[in-house]
């Protein structure tokens, strides 16, 4: 998950252990992405490398830049 961390006044990249939300106290996600096995082997199976470079194309990155945008106000 990339986030928002008001703290330190900067971007994190941080692991979301079993899909619970031990997101960061105080930080805002701006985007998470599932690279979890579930996620990609019916249709790639062992081939993580290609779901990952897929994983980007949907990726509404005007959508995440105003998460920031809002985030950082």
């Amino acid at each position: 998950m990339l986030a928002y961390e008001p703290l330190g006044r900067r971007l994190i990249v941080t692991q979301i252990y079993d899909h619970h939300g031990n997101v960061g106290t105080g930080s805002t996600p701006l985007l998470v992405l599932d690279a979890w096995e579930h996620a990609y082997h019916l249709k790639y199976r062992n081939a993580r490398p290609d779901y990952v470079q897929k994983l980007w194309s949907p990726v509404n990155r005007a959508d995440v830049a105003a998460r920031h945008t809002a985030a950082t106000a």
